[in-house]
């Protein structure tokens, strides 16, 4: 099996909501560079994230909850 390994200078963890995104950006070091509630709009989040694109590996919370 092959695994990604290649080094960042920032990772993104988003956790989506119906009407929010809880975005964190850490540095290549773990320390916290942005810890926002923003709407869940594309335009709150590309604001967040154009300084760090080209430099950024973005993981989002996905879960499907069929009720």
């Amino acid at each position: 099996m092959r695994f990604y390994t290649t080094q960042h200078p920032y990772y993104c963890g988003i956790d989506l909501h119906a009407r929010s995104l809880y975005v964190c950006i850490l540095d290549d070091a773990g320390e916290t560079i942005l810890h926002r509630e923003i709407k869940a709009l594309p335009e709150p989040l590309l604001d967040l994230l154009t300084p760090y694109i080209g430099n950024i590996v973005v993981g989002v919370e996905c879960m499907h909850c069929w009720y």
